[in-house]
């Protein structure tokens, strides 16, 4: 299921590109659900969870800044392929997508703050621009972190701690 709209609203240039708002709110609204699902009982500052989806893949989810009415978060994913050891780690990096993810509470929303070499994703961009994002750049990301979470979900092993 996309949550991209049919046609980005454009009045005869490129430069009034406006956001759906309606489609970026349910999608964030969409991803805080998920994350919780993710998350589970990991709520407190520094606890992680480790999903393996194969041999050669897993996401790491860490909670990095807990507060009243929000958690920040970081997703990342990471390649469990030994044949990475002798890549310069420029482009190691550059296989390891990540994101910043701060969920507000009292909203229940989720909304991807950062991700690889983007440090604050803007809700448009100019086109075109030097960095080369695209004009609707949070909605693909935050669509992108619902194709991560569902992909954690449907594939995703997790070591669980037993108590007796």
């Amino acid at each position: 299921m996309s949550f991209f709209p049919n046609k980005a609203l454009v009045n005869g240039t490129r430069n009034n590109y406006r956001p759906n708002l309606v489609s970026l709110m349910t999608l964030c609204a969409n991803n805080y659900m998920l994350l919780l699902k993710v998350l589970a009982d990991k709520t407190a500052l520094g606890e992680r969870r480790h999903f393996f989806i194969s041999d050669f893949l897993a996401y790491n989810v860490t909670i990095k800044e807990v507060t009243r009415y929000t958690s920040v978060i970081s997703f990342e994913q990471e390649s469990l392929s030994h044949s990475l050891k002798n890549i310069p780690g420029i482009v190691v990096s550059a296989l390891h997508p990540r994101m910043t993810i701060r969920l507000y509470h009292d909203a229940r929303m989720a909304e991807v703050l950062s991700t690889q070499d983007i440090r604050q994703v803007k809700p448009r961009y100019d086109y075109p621009n030097n960095q080369m994002h695209q004009q609707d750049e949070k909605q693909q990301t935050n669509q992108f972190l619902n194709e991560w979470l569902h992909l954690c979900l449907r594939l995703g092993q997790v070591n669980v701690e037993l108590h007796s």
